[in-house]
């Protein structure tokens, strides 16, 4: 390898396309995970109205088999059927998922969107983790096996809405929402974790790169987060793009001590931006949730 800013090849040929009707608008936002021999590729299936996580697998990352959608198909009604039998929840679930007051589609129905799906890099407890994201929060699942994820593990799924929640919106560069990035990183103070926090404006929202810290045995839980992002959109290409004030982490790569984030920027690059692992978990490690600053 020449290094994680050099590219080697670039297909002439997409490595995945739309080939069925719940992507027929567009493959989004890849992260690729491995775990044990098998790749777990998972990306956002577009039908024109709903956006859904779905994943492909692979064991040579040149032919990857299609596994379909992996992610509840509900209508926001029933989502809010489940998840409100405990009680209450937040406000922001209405106000992003119940899109039938927005638009109709004669010929689809209006599902609830859920997607940044991506897989721990290991089983742990032995089972698969996966996160996702129904707006407002990021979430997480686990299963013994892909077969698992059937319409009554998703209803009893959303009925503990609740203990899922891995992570909520704290602070103001994340207060309207938040969303997954790079598949979690194993260190020895827990599971790293790269996601997006977005603000509102009055120009529109603004996406930021973000770090929390998940607990390596039981991810569900919260160890530290920064309490202020990671990077911004800053650059001319940052700032104005198909989407403008968008940095979108999807991607890392560890060389030594250095992190590399691999990010969208402004719906129109690919961009890097890098840290010092041990020098970003120390000042994760000063920003725990017992001693914030």
């Amino acid at each position: 390898m020449k290094g994680p800013l050099t590219i080697e090849e670039r297909f002439e040929i997409p490595l995945l396309f739309p080939q069925s009707a719940y992507e027929s608008h567009g493959i989004e936002d890849p992260r690729i995970t491995k775990i044990d021999d098998l790749y777990y590729l998972t990306y956002t299936a577009y039908d024109g109205v709903n956006a859904l996580g779905a994943l492909a697998t692979s064991t040579d990352l040149r032919k990857f088999e299609k596994r379909g959608l992996i992610v509840p198909q509900l209508t926001y009604d029933a989502f809010k059927h489940l998840a409100t039998c405990k009680g209450a929840i937040n406000k922001k679930y209405s106000r992003f998922n119940d899109r039938n007051h927005l638009y109709t589609k004669a010929d689809k129905k209006v599902l609830l969107w859920d997607k940044n799906v991506m897989f721990f890099p290991r089983r742990i407890n032995g089972k698969l983790h996966f996160l996702h994201r129904v707006r407002p929060d990021i979430q997480i699942a686990a299963v013994n096996g892909l077969e698992e994820l059937t319409k009554d593990f998703w209803g009893n799924y959303f009925i503990q809405l609740e203990e899922n929640i891995a992570l909520s919106s704290k602070y103001k560069h994340e207060v309207s929402y938040i969303g997954g990035g790079c598949p979690p990183i194993e260190t020895a103070h827990g599971w790293l974790l790269i996601y997006h926090g977005v603000y509102d404006t009055t120009k529109g929202y603004v996406y930021t790169a973000c770090a929390a810290l998940m607990d390596l045995k039981n991810p569900w839980k919260e160890i530290a987060r920064l309490p202020y992002p990671l990077f911004i959109p800053e650059i001319e290409w940052e700032l104005e793009g198909e989407v403008n004030n968008v940095c979108f982490p999807t991607g890392t790569a560890l060389f030594d001590d250095t992190l590399y984030i691999y990010y969208g920027a402004a719906d129109e690059r690919i961009a890097c931006a890098s840290v010092s692992l041990s020098a970003l978990l120390a000042e994760l490690l000063l920003n725990t949730q017992n001693d914030e600053k």
